[in-house]
């Protein structure tokens, strides 16, 4: 079983809000961000733009908690796995150009990697070489802080060896846009960094989009909270570790920008863009399709430390969606959803956000410790302030909302617990993964 399936919750989909330059028809959507800000749901950015033009944007919460500092629409705001797109652009690049074959072996670059004779560049974009995601190891929040070379990233993917052979289906590893990294290193004798802004970033004139450092709230940047009972400062990723597959900070203005140049043939030809955004298990090379009702748009969701983004492109109507957070305790799909049924015309309902009230016997039978046969991992049940908090060995302790007097959501994953006092157990569900853990003694 894939431990991403249910583990990437744990690893890794209030202030003043700015609104300007949108019609009526909006409204609906401004109500429903300013909602999940006062219920401690979201913080963050948001920004449609029609042909290269904002049609709505907004910005809710805080940048710095600390100091009250509220976000802007122009908060820096690390992009997680959307980095990918640009990673997936410098390839094409390379490939337009004559550096490299998209059908070319990693063994001519790193003949140590398990099948690297069997995986080609193209397998790397569309992530079908089976090779480990470091990322899914148990110790990602211990090590994810500090700086890593070359060498130490390798070694681990060596560690976690092949998990399918290559090419016979897609499962997302960010190791492979890592290795991709490495590779345009060298074939231009550049570091990453440069690349991105001689062939990106400098044509397209975005200025808020670099690799990350450590946060600078005095330079416009976010910092990222995770949600336990109240907004908690989350610890920052070092950017050695994510590179192309996570490392970069932007703005959801400077992200509209990249997706209006790349869809408008002002990164790579059309040939390329069609091979980018070709699906083949429901993977593109670099980037996914996101379909709404008969629309079809195209883009990536990232997730680092206590960021979220999604961005997307609708090639049709020349529309592009940048979401962008910096505090998430619900559901960035919903999020998304809304965004779009407010630009479609589509009907959709404001959430209730009720309360549903434990009792403190019903609580009590719920509180403890719990082991699974299924993972090696233990699970802590505590009462948080009459909320269901959980904790997982080594990870992050998350406050859940509650759903019903048995079952409690922790909705920024659509993971759901599903207490049984009488069993003495509680079952994690998440995507197709069920697990069960039973009460310690």
């Amino acid at each position: 079983m894939n431990l991403k399936s249910y583990f990437f919750f744990f690893v890794f989909i209030i202030g003043s809000g700015i609104s300007q330059a949108q019609s009526s028809k909006y409204a609906q959507l401004s109500q429903f961000l300013d909602s999940l800000e006062a219920k401690d749901k979201f913080m963050g950015t948001v920004m449609i733009s029609e042909n290269g033009v904002p049609v709505f944007q907004k910005a809710v919460g805080y940048a710095d908690l600390s100091t009250s500092k509220p976000l802007e629409l122009n908060s820096k705001q690390r992009i997680g796995s959307v980095t990918k797109m640009f990673t997936a652009v410098l390839v094409f690049q390379a490939s337009e150009e004559g550096k490299l074959s998209l059908d070319q072996k990693l063994s001519d670059f790193y003949p140590q990697i398990q099948n690297s004779e069997k995986i080609s560049i193209s397998q790397l974009l569309q992530h079908r070489s089976g090779i480990f995601n470091i990322t899914n190891r148990f110790d990602y929040n211990i090590y994810r802080t500090k700086p890593h070379t070359e060498e130490q990233l390798l070694a681990m993917m060596m560690e976690g060896g092949s998990v399918f052979e290559p090419d016979s289906k897609a499962e997302y590893s960010n190791s492979n846009f890592i290795l991709l990294t490495f590779i345009l290193e060298k074939l231009y004798g550049k570091s990453y960094e440069n690349l991105l802004q001689e062939r990106i970033l400098s044509p397209l004139e975005m200025r808020e989009t670099y690799l990350f450092g450590p946060i600078s709230v005095e330079n416009g940047e976010a910092k990222s909270y995770l949600y336990n009972g109240k907004w908690q400062e989350d610890l920052e990723a070092h950017s050695s570790i994510p590179l192309g597959a996570g490392a970069l900070t932007s703005t959801v203005n400077d992200l509209n920008t990249f997706a209006l140049g790349l869809f408008g043939g002002k990164l790579i030809g059309q040939e390329s863009l069609g091979k980018m955004i070709e699906l083949k298990d429901g993977f593109g090379s670099g980037a996914f399709m996101i379909p709404f009702y008969e629309k079809k748009s195209y883009g990536h969701t990232g997730g680092i430390d206590g960021f979220r983004a999604f961005l997307c492109f609708f090639p049709q109507e020349k529309i592009s969606f940048a979401i962008l957070s910096n505090g998430m305790n619900y559901n960035n799909n919903d999020i998304v959803i809304a965004a779009m049924s407010a630009q479609f015309g589509k009907e959709w309902e404001l959430p209730e956000f009720t309360e549903i009230v434990i009792s403190d016997e019903l609580m009590a039978k719920y509180t403890g410790t719990y082991s699974s046969t299924q993972i090696p991992l233990q699970l802590t049940v505590e009462n948080k302030g009459g909320k269901v908090a959980i904790q997982l060995t080594g990870q992050p302790q998350a406050v859940l909302e509650t759903v019903a007097e048995n079952k409690f959501e922790l909705k920024a994953v659509k993971a759901v617990f599903t207490f049984d006092p009488d069993q003495d157990q509680v079952t994690l569900s998440q995507g197709p993964a069920n697990i069960v853990f039973k009460k310690k003694e």
